[in-house]
């Protein structure tokens, strides 16, 4: 039988032996990639010209005209500057005008060219006091009737403009106006229109509509705004 130290050192040997092996075969490989990556690195970078034959051109014959030499022109010197005369001013004396002037004070007074007294009032005119006019109210004005009524009476009075039922035109029309103390509608005015007639034709019907009930401010009849939309909608 081989003895067991023998055997041990043959496997050592042997170990050592596929270590050195697996070693070399490690370096082989990385020096094998290197040598690749290096031959692709010049393989990309490697530059390539066409060559190019030299092309005579020849002799080139030409013929230049002698230069001629143009004098220079003589230019008139400028005129001389014109003399400003400035004014002389002199002071002439004040001289006296002595004219004799007669008075005829001997003059009688008559009655008749006395200076009358005449009494001037020189008090100022009172200012016209403006009514104010409110926009919020304890009670507000309405339409005889009630809102209801007063739209009906627009429907049945408003006539839709031509040229906004030719060009289609719908939409609201708001105006702004001021009930009076009497109920009467003042001041109308379109704050938003859409146009083509529809503004003007709600002036007018709005300037038609009977009197209303006048809005109240603590017990009594004040001035009021208000807004209110009229639409206009064309029947399909």
């Amino acid at each position: 039988m081989i003895n067991e130290r023998v055997l041990k050192e043959l496997i050592d040997v042997k170990r050592e032996r596929s270590d050195a092996v697996r070693l070399k075969s490690k370096m082989y490989s990385f020096l094998g990639l290197s040598l690749s990556l290096l031959i692709c690195y010049f393989a990309i970078n490697w530059k390539t010209y066409d060559r190019i034959g030299l092309v005579d051109l020849g002799t080139l014959d030409a013929e230049f005209e002698d230069l001629m030499e143009i004098p220079i022109s003589e230019q008139p010197p400028p005129p001389p500057p014109k003399e400003i005369i400035t004014p002389q001013i002199t002071e002439v004396p004040d001289e006296e005008v002595v004219e004799d002037i007669e008075f005829d004070l001997d003059v009688e007074m008559v009655e008749e060219e006395s200076v009358l007294d005449h009494n001037i009032d020189f008090t100022e005119e009172p200012e016209e006091k403006v009514e104010e006019i409110f926009i919020i109210v304890e009670q507000y004005p309405e339409p005889v009737g009630g809102m209801e009524a007063f739209y009906t009476f627009i429907g049945e009075n408003i006539k839709y403009p031509v040229q906004a039922r030719r060009l289609n035109v719908q939409g609201m029309v708001f105006l702004q106006f001021v009930v009076e103390k009497d109920g009467s509608l003042t001041d109308i005015k379109v704050v938003k229109g859409i146009g083509a007639g529809c503004d003007e034709e709600a002036v007018r019907v709005l300037s038609n509509v009977p009197k209303w009930k006048p809005g109240k401010q603590r017990g009594r009849f004040v001035r009021v705004k208000l807004t209110i939309p009229i639409r206009f909608v064309l029947e399909k």
